[in-house]
């Protein structure tokens, strides 16, 4: 393996591929580095000379400036590097995109709803509008297994903290959320758990739910039963009945939506995994399909790339108004706007919010922006789409299920064991890591670090995502049984 890698031919700063050692010899550009201090894997070395207030660049842009003069052979990393990122920004629609070339859609085996939706699992959901029902809602999931068919992928029920003391957008959020779920074709029956007392009960619920089939959505409120656990579970037994119905079935995947996330990046992310899983939605939507990229604060410094894919002026101005929302959101509590990285991203290289955002959209690939989606907001367009969410792993993979998507594509550098609602594919930046916890992860992009070639891995990834699909296959996340489930919350609690 080599021990550089330069990302574009642009950048003053390689990344290491393996630890280096102080007065190690290193060939860039055609000539020979002597590095200055020894290097982690994933981390950046200055090929040349940078003064101070001067760019330093990767991926062909500015991730930050020069904190102080930068020799050639240097660590480069948060001691010597300053972030660009500002406050609100004007920004001019430059289109620069072109349409992807169809290709003819391949199919998986999915289950064919009323509505016309196309669902990956046959699941029974017990979702609770309100927390203080949280150990019933388990209680019931746990005496209705034994309605359990063949035809059925899992009795499950998911539990949150919120539903009640909830003010305004706070309020809505959650019941955005939750309907999102209820109608999620996933689910071949849901019951739906209200205590009655709750500020987002039942009746509040069904406003924001709108239509929906009674024969596949059921609700109980548990204050009006003597014995709320008997009860349900009758329920139960009858949803069950109804989602046996269903039979996989061929589907085009113009019917299937993938959600696209990071979580626990390192320096390999923006070189393997997300790239890889750019090739991705690229392949599913030349094909008819659908991709939903969220994470927010993790565009700041690289949303003009996303801008200019806008397909019309009313699409960028939507994505225009997403980042600078989600600025005035971090501005609202003080907050700095490039309070990202993490600690652990930036152990594993990552130096400022640039340097990660610019990693973190290869995942949207190069397919041009279809629409911009507020939060709990259903996925309408094929193609791509852009969803108003925040970075963290759980509230971001679970606002990517309650917009329809199918599973979550989930690249990481350091490993999670967490799933969201749907199928939570998890794909390592580094075979290390791939090794290591084999638990954990799915897919392994770092054997793009050893010669495997990027559209071959981006093939066998969307065989992967065809047969998780279809049922022959189930993630990690699903083995452990790790669904949680993550609202968004930005407000008062009574």
């Amino acid at each position: 393996m080599k021990a550089i890698y330069k990302i574009n031919p642009k950048d003053n700063v390689v990344v290491a591929l393996q630890d280096l050692k102080k007065g190690e010899n290193i060939p860039a550009d055609g000539k020979t580095i002597t590095l200055n201090a020894n290097i982690a894997a994933g981390h950046k070395i200055a090929i040349a000379n940078i003064p101070e207030g001067e760019c330093i660049v990767k991926y062909g842009f500015p991730i930050g400036t020069a904190a102080c003069n930068i020799a050639a052979g240097d660590w480069v990393h948060t001691h010597n590097t300053k972030t660009r990122l500002g406050d609100l920004l004007d920004y001019s629609y430059e289109p620069s995109f072109k349409p992807l070339e169809p290709q003819t859609p391949r199919t998986f085996l999915g289950y064919k709803r009323k509505d016309g939706k196309v669902g990956i699992r046959n699941e029974v959901w017990i979702i609770p509008t309100v927390g203080c029902v949280n150990s019933i809602a388990k209680l019931i999931e746990e005496e209705s297994q034994k309605f359990l068919t063949p035809e059925l992928d899992g009795i499950y029920s998911y539990s949150h903290p919120y539903g009640c003391s909830q003010l305004s957008q706070d309020k809505r959020n959650t019941e955005l959320a939750l309907s999102g779920l209820i109608h999620h074709p996933n689910a071949g029956a849901v019951l739906v758990l209200g205590l009655g007392c709750e500020n987002s009960n039942i009746d509040e619920l069904k406003k924001v739910l709108g239509d929906y089939d009674s024969d596949r959505v059921k609700f109980l409120v548990c204050q009006e039963h003597e014995d709320e656990v008997e009860d349900a579970v009758k329920i139960v037994e009858e949803l069950c009945r109804y989602a046996s119905q269903f039979k996989r079935e061929p589907c085009s995947v113009e019917h299937l939506t993938i959600g696209l996330k990071c979580g626990g990046s390192d320096g390999f992310s923006g070189i393997t995994a997300n790239p890889l899983v750019g090739a991705l939605p690229d392949l599913l939507i030349a094909q008819g399909g659908t991709a939903i990229l969220t994470e927010v604060p993790e565009m700041f410094g690289a949303e003009t790339i996303l801008m200019n894919r806008c397909r019309s002026k009313e699409v960028f101005d939507k994505t225009v108004d997403l980042i600078n929302n989600f600025k005035k959101y971090f501005m609202r509590y003080n907050e700095k706007i490039d309070s990202n990285p993490s600690p652990g991203n930036k152990a594993g290289g990552i130096t400022t919010l640039e340097d990660k955002s610019l990693g973190c959209v290869q995942k949207g690939g190069t397919a041009p922006v279809n629409d911009v989606l507020r939060y709990g907001q259903s996925v309408h367009e094929n193609g791509l789409n852009l969803l108003q969410a925040p970075g963290n792993d759980l509230v971001a993979s679970t606002a990517l299920a309650v917009s329809g998507a199918h599973m979550v594509l989930f690249t990481t550098g350091r490993g999670t064991p967490f799933g969201c609602p749907v199928p939570t594919v998890k794909i390592s930046s580094n075979s290390e890591l791939a090794r290591k916890k084999a638990r954990w992860i799915d897919f392994d992009a770092g054997k793009l670090l050893t010669g495997t070639e990027l559209s071959e891995l981006a093939q066998e990834l969307l065989d992967y995502v065809i047969n998780v699909a279809s049922g022959k296959q189930t993630t990690k996340s699903e083995a452990f049984d790790k669904r949680e489930l993550a609202i968004f919350k930005d407000g008062v609690t009574l």
